[in-house]
C-alpha cells in the first residue's frame, strides 16, 4: 500500500558568490556557480581544515585569470617554464545544458 502526505524539506533556493555577494541565481531559475574547496588531511599545515568557496561565473573566471598569472609569475625564470594554456583547468567541456532548440 503507498501512503502519501505532504514532506517539508529544506532545499537550496540561492547561492550567493563569496566574493561579490551577487546571487547566482539565473533568469530561469537555475543557480550556476563554481566552487573552490579545500580538505585537508593528516600531516598537513592545516590539517583537518575543511573549506568551500562559492564563486558567481565572473568571479569564478577572475579567480582561474589570476591563478594562470601566478603560475606564469613562479615559473618565469625557469629553465622548462610552462606556461598555462587557455583551458587551464577545465577538466571537461560541453553544452550539457541544450534543450535542443
Amino acid at each position: 500500500m503507498k501512503i502519501t502526505g505532504r514532506v517539508e524539506m529544506e532545499a537550496v533556493t540561492d547561492v550567493r558568490c563569496d566574493v561579490c555577494d551577487g546571487s547566482t541565481r539565473l533568469d530561469n531559475g537555475n543557480l550556476q556557480y563554481g566552487m573552490l574547496q579545500a580538505h585537508w588531511g593528516y600531516g598537513a599545515l592545516h590539517d583537518g581544515g575543511h573549506y568551500e568557496v562559492h564563486l558567481c561565473e565572473n568571479c569564478f573566471f577572475a579567480t582561474l585569470a589570476y591563478l594562470k598569472q601566478e603560475r606564469r609569475t613562479v615559473n618565469m625564470f625557469e629553465d622548462d617554464h610552462r606556461q598555462p594554456d587557455d583551458d587551464f583547468g577545465l577538466v571537461a567541456k560541453g553544452d550539457f545544458f541544450r534543450d535542443g532548440s
